[in-house]
């Protein structure tokens, strides 16, 4: 019966991360008609690309057995996000911008490498390649959900939710406490720790959102905004305001948001 439980909890939070991963698709939208990434951060797209990566190798049987709902998401997640990176590159606004998301990209890559052929040619024992990759995704993850901190900041600041919209909040907020349940079930703490995390930071969002709704308070950075989770970073509709706060968020997201 427990196994049935946790499986119900991974497909459920396969579900709401999926929509986390594809919540940025209206700004590549716009960048695709436009021809341009504007002033669109890149930064957060690489973080969450490196996030999946590590997690998606956590969740593999050979790594971590009875987890393969984490890499079967986070491997859907990595390739959405090497998209975004590809079409970013594609119409970086500058060259400037390109060598730096090249840069990014790389630096991901080489981390991800690292980690994979340590815990493969290093790490014979099963439990210390499970702990080696495990700390390495759990930390990548903490960093993933502490980084909508500068936008609760911000809301708090003006009194607004206008860079925090309820349903992305919600969802990472379900999201989270989906895998919680399933890293206790699962007794794995490598699972159950960043996602508790982020169930928390979910909450205190929502809490954040019932009290400042109706304040009537208004953002100072200027043009209505959209969060990337998980991932998951708040894009505004101005460039200049899109930029800002996706470099104060640096990542976001799982979105945010993410095992």
């Amino acid at each position: 019966m427990e196994d049935v439980v946790k499986f119900i909890f991974g497909i459920s939070g396969n579900v709401i991360a999926l929509f986390l991963f594809l919540s940025p698709v209206p700004t590549f939208w716009r960048i695709i008609k436009r021809r341009s990434t504007e002033d669109f951060s890149g930064v957060p797209y690489n973080m969450t690309l490196l996030n999946c990566l590590l997690s998606a190798w956590y969740g593999l049987p050979f790594v971590s057995p009875n987890n393969i709902l984490v890499s079967t998401i986070n491997g859907a997640g990595a390739a959405i996000e090497v998209v975004y990176v590809v079409i970013f590159l594609v119409f970086a606004s500058t060259q400037r911008t390109r060598l730096r998301m090249l840069g990014l990209a790389s630096a991901v890559a080489a981390v991800f490498a690292a980690v994979a052929l340590v815990s493969m040619l290093a790490l014979h024992h099963g439990q210390g390649r499970k702990l080696m990759c495990g700390l390495a995704a759990t930390v990548c993850s903490i960093c993933m959900y502490a980084s909508p901190l500068s936008i609760m900041r911000l809301v708090v600041k003006t009194k607004s939710v206008e860079y925090m919209p309820f349903l992305l909040s919600l969802a990472v907020f379900l999201c989270g406490t989906s895998w919680f349940v399933y890293g206790l079930l699962g007794r794995d703490p490598f699972v159950a720790i960043p996602n508790g995390c982020g169930s928390f930071l979910g909450a205190v969002q929502l809490v954040m959102y019932a009290i400042y709704r109706n304040s009537g308070g208004k953002a100072g950075a200027g043009g209505a905004g959209k969060q990337q989770a998980g991932d998951d970073v708040e894009m505004a509709s101005d460039a200049k305001s899109s930029k800002k706060v996706a470099d104060d968020v640096g990542g976001a997201g799982k979105e945010d948001l993410l095992v």
